[in-house]
């Protein structure tokens, strides 16, 4: 049987080790695919195009959202981020498990236009952890961090509408409980009713 990949959507505080939790899974276990998210902030230290993000214009974000090749998209701390939806779709396609790694308001979207995705949200095991590692980051400003903690105070109302919770504190634990729980995805009944279906035609001609 051909087995279409798993759409999970992972969101987080900024500063709860999103990336670091995708970069191991994908070290690690073979068949996940992390999209590439496009962006319209700066690039970081050490990041390139087309690896960590799309980085794009204004304009060219604009034009992606006219032309409808964005899967959602969502405003951040004053800019935008987008998810590619040619590639989503034909990795899913292949059998891979699709990470996408996006803030709440895209993961909402997501679920909706695709109800058999998985949302798991990714935390801290406190708030002072959270400001301590977005201050050890030592990537951005004290302004930046304030409205990043801001925002997630925002960010928890939303988290209720996630399938699970998933608190960073042990990474290597972290790691492999996400990996469980993406697998399990895909022992659910409502994805495993085609496999039923050729059984009983299978059976019915022995």
């Amino acid at each position: 049987m051909n087995r279409k990949g798993i759409l999970a959507v992972v969101s987080g505080f900024s500063g709860a080790g999103k990336g670091t939790l995708m970069k191991l899974l994908t070290e690690r276990y073979d068949n996940y695919s992390l999209s590439v998210s496009a962006t319209t902030r700066s690039p970081r230290e050490g990041e390139k195009d087309g690896r960590d993000y799309f980085f794009v214009t204004r304009e060219e974000f604009s034009r992606m959202i006219r032309d409808d090749e964005l899967l959602e998209y969502a405003r951040y701390v004053d800019n935008y981020y987008g998810t590619p939806r040619k590639y989503v779709e034909g990795e899913l396609e292949k059998g891979k498990d699709v990470i996408l790694e996006i803030e709440i308001q895209g993961a909402l979207s997501i679920k909706e236009r695709y109800p058999d995705s998985l949302l798991i949200f990714v935390t801290p095991p406190s708030a002072k952890e959270l400001k301590k590692r977005l201050t050890q980051r030592g990537t951005e400003t004290e302004e930046i961090i304030r409205k990043r903690l801001k925002r997630a105070a925002e960010e928890a109302v939303g988290v209720e509408n996630y399938d699970y919770i998933l608190i960073n504190d042990d990474l290597e634990e972290a790691v492999l409980r996400l990996h469980r729980l993406i697998q399990d995805q895909h022992m659910r009944v409502g994805r495993q009713l085609d496999f039923i279906s050729d059984m009983r035609g299978q059976l019915a001609d022995l």
